[in-house]
C-alpha cells in the first residue's frame, strides 16, 4: 500500500457520508433558527444610484445558540425566480451578484460561523495563527466547530431563502470559487434530494486532501494532523472532502482548475471530475493562477442559464 492509498483507507465509506449528510441536515433543520432582513443594503453614496436599491440587504442569521452569522439577500426582479447561492472563498469576503439579478435570479450569499459582518470582519473568531479556524478545528474535531458547524448554518440559511415568496420553491443552485466552490459542491450533495439543479465550483478547495498532500492552502492541515495523529485526521477530514461527495454529486456539475494555482493544485480537481457520475465539464485554464477569472464568470452565467 503507498501513502495515498493508506490515507485514503482511513477515509469514510460512501454509506458513512450518506449518513453524515442525513445527519447533518436533520439537526441543521430541527434547531431554531432566526433571520432578521437588515436595512443597511451593503452600498454606500459613493456608488451612486445604488445606494437606494430596496432589493439589496444584509440578513442576520441565528442558529439554535450558535454564533450569529450574515448573508446577502437580493431579491428577484420577476417571480419566482430560481435561487442562486453564492458561497465565500477562505477569506470570507461578503459579495453581491447584481449581475446574477438582472439575469432573474434571486441571489443569496451566505457568510457561516460569522466571521464577517456589514461592518467588517471580526477578527476575534481568528484563531491563535491567525486564520479563520475552520479548516484546522475540522481536523481538530473541536466541538461545535469545523465545516459540519459551517455547512450547518449555510444549510439552515438556503432553507430560509427557498421558503421566500420571490424564489421558486424547488431550484436551487450553488456557486463560489477556492473554498467557496469546495462549499458549493459539498452543499450540493446536501441538497440532493431537497430541490439542487445545478453547482458551479470555481478553482475548488477542500477537494482531494490526500493528493493535495499539504501543498498550497492545504498547509494549514500540518499542525492539526501532527496534533490528532493522521488516521484520525484523515478521517475527519474525509467527511469534507468533495471526493467524498462525488457519488452525490448527480446534479450537472461545473468545475475550473488553473494551470499555474499553487493554492488548489489542478491535478486535485481534476481527479474529482474523474469520479463525478452525472453531467460535468472541466475547464481548465492553462495560465490560471488562484483567481477567480473572467472566463469562469461567463460560463458559470451559460451553465446556470442551461440548469438553473
Amino acid at each position: 500500500m503507498n501513502d495515498l492509498e493508506k490515507r485514503f483507507s482511513y477515509y469514510p465509506s460512501a454509506d458513512e457520508i450518506d449518513a453524515w449528510a442525513s445527519s447533518l441536515w436533520l439537526n441543521a433543520t430541527q434547531e431554531l433558527f432566526t433571520a432578521e432582513i437588515l436595512p443597511d443594503n451593503g452600498v454606500r453614496p459613493h456608488f451612486g444610484y445604488g445606494y437606494s436599491m430596496p432589493s439589496f440587504r444584509y440578513v442576520r442569521f441565528q442558529r439554535g445558540n450558535s454564533q450569529p452569522f450574515y448573508g446577502y439577500w437580493q431579491s428577484p426582479v420577476s417571480l419566482p425566480a430560481p435561487l442562486i447561492v453564492n458561497l465565500p472563498g477562505y477569506g470570507a469576503e461578503m459579495m453581491m451578484m447584481p449581475e446574477l439579478v438582472a439575469q432573474g435570479y434571486a441571489v443569496l450569499h451566505i457568510n457561516p460561523q460569522g466571521y464577517m459582518t456589514p461592518q467588517g470582519e471580526l477578527s476575534s473568531l481568528r484563531n491563535e495563527t491567525g486564520i479563520w479556524p475552520v479548516l484546522p478545528d475540522t481536523a481538530l474535531g473541536k466541538e461545535n466547530a469545523g465545516y459540519r458547524e459551517w455547512l450547518s448554518d449555510a444549510v439552515a440559511a438556503v432553507r430560509w431563502a427557498m421558503s421566500a415568496a420571490q424564489v421558486h420553491p424547488d431550484r436551487v443552485s450553488f456557486i463560489g470559487s477556492s473554498q467557496g466552490g469546495g462549499t458549493a459542491l459539498l452543499l450540493g450533495s446536501l441538497f440532493k434530494n431537497h430541490g439542487v439543479r445545478c453547482v458551479c465550483a470555481d478553482i475548488p478547495f477542500l477537494t482531494n486532501y490526500p493528493l493535495a498532500d499539504f501543498r498550497g492552502a492545504y498547509r494549514e492541515l500540518k499542525l492539526p494532523f501532527q496534533k490528532v495523529g493522521e488516521p484520525t485526521a484523515w478521517r475527519r477530514m474525509g467527511f469534507v472532502d468533495t471526493l467524498s461527495h462525488a457519488h452525490r454529486l448527480t446534479m450537472p456539475v461545473f468545475l475550473t482548475s488553473g494551470g499555474k494555482d499553487d493554492v488548489c493544485p489542478p491535478e486535485t480537481i481534476a481527479s474529482l471530475f474523474d469520479k463525478l457520475p452525472g453531467t460535468r465539464s472541466l475547464s481548465h485554464i492553462i495560465g490560471l493562477i488562484h483567481i477567480s477569472s473572467q472566463e469562469f464568470l461567463a460560463q458559470a452565467a451559460a451553465w446556470l442559464r442551461l440548469y438553473a
